[in-house]
């Protein structure tokens, strides 16, 4: 929160649901791929949306 001075919100959920979204955009989505991000990945996800800015 701080590194990129976001507002996040946790909404529970149900089923391993896991999606990570800026913006409205979907950056992340463990149904999608079938595994949980792995470490540092979610960083660089946010990171490549800021320089594509």
């Amino acid at each position: 929160m701080n590194r990129f001075a976001a507002q996040v919100e946790l909404i529970a959920g149900s089923g391993g649901v896991f999606e990570v979204v800026i913006d409205g955009q979907k950056i992340f989505s463990k149904a999608a791929i079938g595994r949980f991000p792995d470490d540092g990945e979610i960083v660089r996800l946010i990171e490549g949306i800021g320089s594509e800015k």
